[in-house]
């Protein structure tokens, strides 16, 4: 976790977390430019690089934070930009299931206890109290093209790896970005982008603990076949 320069890409990959408590300690801008440079080696489709950052800390985060909670808070209809889908069924939904589960019990937040429940979905409007929040957004003109989006999925990827490589947590969320109105106010997002996702980012607290969680992988012989190959 200190970035260390010995890591290979499989310790980087097979003992990053995502991270859900952080230290109050400010991220060097020079370090997030290092780490975004190294998102950005990730692979775009014909080299079209539709992402953007908009990276954010300090009171225009803290704002954003405030009026992300204001307004779900006061039944506000959740105004993400890009497409949602429907809700997760069958054995995705028993994933879902699955890791909230793991992370409740590490909070000992309790099945009856709504109260704790509410402040858990808060922090993640808040993003999760990181000092840095990275909104993603894409060029609206490339909208209609299912290579944006693949392509900005793999430079968040990239993203979180490249943090965790120099000793920083993340995690990928949509609740950060739902009362979109706010974030491109305050985030001051271009009309010409489309907001697609928000990375909390920042130091994390080794004693908070949802960040001990190790969410599961299914195994590679569920997940592929393998067509052409000698038996063995």
């Amino acid at each position: 976790m200190s970035g260390n320069p010995t890591q290979t890409y499989a310790d980087i990959v097979t003992s990053r977390r995502s991270i859900r408590g952080y230290l109050d300690k400010p991220v060097p801008r020079d370090l997030i430019e290092e780490i975004l440079a190294l998102a950005m080696r990730s692979p775009t489709s014909m080299n079209t690089q539709p992402w953007h950052f908009h990276v954010i800390t300090g009171e225009p985060l803290d704002r954003i934070r405030k009026g992300n909670t204001e307004r779900i808070l006061a039944g506000e209809p959740d105004s993400r930009e890009f497409r949602r889908g429907e809700p997760f069924a069958g054995v995705h939904r028993e994933r879902q299931i699955g890791v909230a589960k793991q992370l409740f019990s590490a909070m000992g937040i309790e099945r009856d206890d709504k109260a704790a429940r509410q402040d858990w979905v808060l922090r993640g409007f808040r993003q999760f109290d990181a000092p840095v929040c990275v909104i993603v957004t894409y060029d609206r003109e490339l909208g209609g093209s299912d290579d944006t989006a693949f392509d900005c999925g793999a430079v968040t990827t990239a993203l979180v790896n490249a943090a965790w490589s120099r000793g920083l947590g993340c995690v990928i969320n949509s609740q950060g970005i739902m009362q979109s109105p706010v974030v491109r106010k305050y985030a001051g997002i271009p009309d010409d982008q489309v907001i697609m996702k928000a990375v909390a980012m920042g130091w994390p607290d080794e004693d908070f603990p949802a960040n001990a969680v190790v969410s599961e992988r299914k195994p590679v012989d569920e997940a592929a076949r393998f067509v052409g190959f000698e038996k063995e």
